[in-house]
């Protein structure tokens, strides 16, 4: 039996894609190498870290960045964007033993270039930590941040992405649930029907609309504003997610995360900031935060959910400035398998 597992289980690391100055980043690299520098060091807290970073000249400058070496492995090799949620293996387990799963990656249907990200497991896999173990390449485009896992068996995920024709093109609904069920042990399917955050180039990832925070409670991004240009999609959204139903057939608990005010880049045009897009590491919940109002509003009401964990506060507003956040920065692996 395949089982995904559900990112609140045991971790053993967390993996990023540290920035550089010829990429993405470079007009604000200080501001987001500091943002960089306090993740690195919030995870380390807890577990390890994997860093992906270009080359030795870059390691020993990451390494003059962060406080804990000890608790971090670098790993050499070249990267077209740091959001790694879409581009590193998914992992699921199999007879109590983990599989790392390389699916394509196609730059959000071909919008960007996707060569060395489409790459990066298979330099994973030669590494110390992947070196040995159970690898398998698949046939099949899917990016981590566009499915959430209960690991039970349940998927949630957005129509506007995993059945957009800029993925693969060739399979109807049918057999893109299909593919999750042989590849990820999927049993059931629950589709939300809506479009993308403004500024959001991933055809509305499910990691920056509703997350699951237990298998029967998920928190969803909102707006109680009705002057906001998301205000009806987002109420149409939570009709569906009010609508779903959990295995043993009762309503979901439902956790309203607010939008954060707008946030716009230097051409006026509207950033994807939101909170949903937080990380469950080991006893332990990153949040995102913007310095807004907001703020304070998520974070109670995620350690209301989550009351085992600490609820840690990450500032991440030069993050969203090419259109991601916390969650599309990371990746979890799982520890062991699951007695």
């Amino acid at each position: 039996m395949i089982r995904f597992p559900a990112e609140w289980e045991k971790q053993t690391a967390v993996l990023i894609a540290w920035p550089h100055a010829t990429g993405d980043f470079s007009n604000r690299l200080e501001s987001v190498e500091d943002t960089y520098a306090i993740i690195a060091d919030t995870i380390t807290e807890y577990q390890r870290l994997f860093i992906v970073c270009r080359d030795e000249d870059h390691q020993r400058h990451i390494q003059k960045i962060v406080q804990r070496h000890e608790d971090i492995d670098f790993i050499h090799a070249p990267v077209n964007d740091i959001w790694v949620r879409d581009t590193t293996f998914l992992t699921v387990e199999k007879d109590h033993t983990l599989h790392y799963l390389n699916f394509q990656f196609n730059g959000w249907g071909e919008k960007y270039d996707f060569a060395h990200d489409n790459a990066l497991n298979h330099k994973l896999a030669n590494t110390k930590y992947f070196k040995g173990k159970s690898h398998h390449d698949i046939d099949f485009i899917l990016e981590g941040g566009s499915i959430e896992s209960d690991g039970e068996g349940t998927i949630l995920t957005t129509s506007h992405c995993l059945l957009n024709p800029n993925r693969n093109s060739s399979l109807n609904k049918e057999q893109i649930e299909e593919q999750l069920k042989n590849h990820l042990g999927a049993k059931r399917f629950l589709w939300v029907n809506q479009e993308n955050l403004s500024g959001d180039d991933t055809d509305a990832h499910i990691d920056t609309l509703a997350r699951f925070c237990s298998p029967n409670t998920i928190a969803y991004t909102s707006c109680d504003e009705i002057d906001n240009p998301h205000y009806e999609s987002l109420h149409r959204m939570k009709l569906q997610l009010e609508v779903f139903r959990t295995f043993d057939d009762k309503p979901y608990n439902l956790v309203a995360l607010p939008l954060p005010t707008p946030i716009f880049d230097e051409d006026d045009e509207p950033l994807p900031a939101n909170y949903s897009n937080f990380l469950i590491i080991n006893h332990a919940v990153m949040v995102p935060v913007y310095g807004d109002k907001n703020d304070a509003v998520a974070l109670a009401r995620l350690a209301a959910v989550f009351p085992e964990h600490k609820i840690l506060p990450i500032p991440c507003r030069p993050l969203v400035h090419q259109y991601g956040s916390l969650h599309c920065m990371t990746m979890q692996f799982p520890e062991q398998a699951r007695g």
